[in-house]
């Protein structure tokens, strides 16, 4: 990335990370789980600060609770009670609304070493 050709801003690339609002909230038994996500949080402005001399951004997603493979597995009473804990929109995240930050961040160059919580105002129970 370091040898794209820069834009007349000087700007060569972006990264995106993904943690979880478990990086802030940890639930009981998810310690570790907690952890890992709050190393990318935490690494998010040092490697933005690293990489600002090369023109290369950095920021991480923070996701709640989204459709994916792994909730697609529960049962559908599951699935339906934890969208139920989002406060606005009560539902799970679709992968398209993730997409479309990834875009937004992409498309605004000021946007870095920052980390973005995408998640309906969920806070995590313990």
């Amino acid at each position: 990335m370091s040898q794209n050709k820069p834009d007349p801003d000087g700007h060569r690339g972006l990264v995106v990370n993904t943690a979880s609002v478990a990086a802030f909230e940890g639930q009981v038994g998810q310690a570790a789980y907690s952890a890992s996500k709050g190393g990318i949080v935490a690494m998010t402005l040092p490697i933005a600060r690293d990489l600002a001399p090369l023109g290369i951004r950095v920021v991480t997603i923070a996701p709640g609770l989204f459709s994916t493979p792994l909730l697609a597995g529960l049962p559908e009473k599951v699935r339906n009670f934890l969208g139920q804990q989002v406060p606005f929109p009560s539902r799970l995240g679709h992968p398209a609304e993730y997409a479309h930050l990834v875009q937004a961040l992409a498309e605004n160059p000021m946007v870095n070493g920052e980390v973005v919580r995408l998640d309906g105002a969920l806070r995590m129970q313990p």
